[in-house]
């Protein structure tokens, strides 16, 4: 999900729980850098609430060899990997009734992603995220 690029986004949530095939479906929407309202409607239950976008660390190697004629080298260099699960973010939402719904999403910088939800229960539910 672009929420890095400066404008407003929206975006629709489709979530299937792991103990059955039905679908159930949420949005968010939010101006980059403020906060994104989520909201997820399970059966007569809506939960509500915002989530917090952040960027995994790129991680750092060190590469070291090469070929120069006959010859192997010790030059080395550094170089910088992106995490390829891309960035990730982190809902918190509840119902009007006290109930919990957390979630965790990957990849939301893009025009997809996905992730998992988890309730009080303990039931998970699979999530695929799409911008509208």
């Amino acid at each position: 999900m672009a929420l890095l690029a400066g404008c407003a986004s929206s975006y629709s949530l489709t979530l299937m729980p792991r103990d059955s095939g039905q679908l159930h479906h949420g949005e968010a929407s939010g101006q980059t850098g403020g906060e994104t309202q989520v909201s997820v409607v399970i059966g007569e239950r809506t939960y509500q609430g915002t989530w917090v976008v952040a960027d995994p660390a790129p991680t750092t190697g060190f590469v070291v060899g090469g070929i120069f004629g006959s010859r192997r080298s010790g030059i080395g260099t550094s170089v910088v990997i992106d995490n390829p699960a891309g960035t990730e973010a982190k809902a918190l939402l509840r119902s009007a009734d006290g109930r919990g719904l957390r979630c965790d999403f990957k990849g939301v910088n893009g025009p997809s992603g996905s992730g998992t939800c988890q309730d009080d229960q303990g039931l998970v539910y699979d999530v695929q995220l799409r911008r509208k």
